[in-house]
């Protein structure tokens, strides 16, 4: 069941002020591994960025998509605001969670309704809240990888986010945009993914079925050809491609191979 609006703008600031913390005395240069050629300081700007783009679009009910700015061109120094120095990592979070409050306030004011440009089909602002809730919480985790530091997430905010992913990745248009994608389909080629967990917590299973013209993702059960289990939260960083699909918390049952194949072509940034 897909998150509400109003508890998705809260996960958006929650995970901003999380990040936050975690940039308090970090050292803004600092390689973040999971987006090669980004330091902490890229990851911000690109964050903030974000959150300005989608406050903008949302706010002035976008007809149609405004400059990216600063969410692409993680390098230009000119609209950092954050001081060179002693404390730049409390000021960048500050200055990150500024904007992301800003963002969950405009989106609560606009309700999950509202018409407004969208990158994907459907054109209703609720598109931003659940996609920057997490967009943030993925990079929280880039962080935190890159600073050794502990990252975990509320279980149905990470179901949520890993129906999202399943939701984006079976729109045609994806088919268009990466026509790589194509070269995936093939018979018997089906992708399972389980939840792991306590009898009373839910345990959603997620098919992935390359075997038809169309990708198709989303909740299923049947037979696939490979299955891997673990906590969601585990499940989407490998499907984000931030950790092996193998390893603590996560295991893989069948054809690894089809697995490595299919990763291999879906990374997102």
């Amino acid at each position: 069941m897909t998150m509400d609006h109003d508890r998705l703008c809260g996960h958006l600031a929650e995970q901003s002020r999380l990040l936050a913390a975690h940039l308090d005395g970090a050292d803004l240069d600092l390689p973040v591994p999971a987006c090669p050629g980004w330091t902490l300081r890229n990851l911000v700007r690109h964050l903030w960025g974000g959150h300005r783009w989608a406050d903008e679009t949302v706010r002035t009910r976008a007809a149609e998509p405004l400059p990216a700015g600063l969410m692409r061109d993680v390098d230009d120094d000119s609209a950092d605001p954050s001081p060179a120095g002693a404390g730049e990592g409390a000021a960048a979070g500050a200055w990150l969670v500024a904007g992301a409050e800003r963002l969950a306030a405009t989106l609560r004011a606009a309700g999950p309704d509202a018409r407004v440009w969208t990158p994907v089909p459907g054109a209703l602002s609720g598109f931003y809240a659940r996609r920057f809730a997490h967009e943030t919480a993925v990079h929280r985790a880039d962080a935190a990888r890159a600073l050794g530091t502990g990252f975990a997430l509320d279980r149905a905010a990470a179901v949520d986010a890993v129906d999202e992913w399943m939701d984006l990745e079976s729109l045609p248009m994806m088919l268009d945009v990466h026509p790589h994608k194509r070269e995936l389909r093939g018979p018997g080629r089906l992708l399972a993914f389980e939840a792991d967990g306590t009898a009373s917590a839910e345990r959603p299973r997620w098919l992935v079925d390359l075997t038809g013209d169309a990708i198709v993702c989303g909740r299923g059960t049947g037979p696939a050809a490979v299955t891997v289990t673990g906590p969601p939260a585990e499940l989407l960083l490998v499907l984000m491609r931030r950790r092996p699909a193998e390893g603590a918390d996560v295991a893989v049952e069948g054809d690894r191979a089809l697995l490595d194949f299919w990763l291999e072509r879906v990374a997102w940034s």
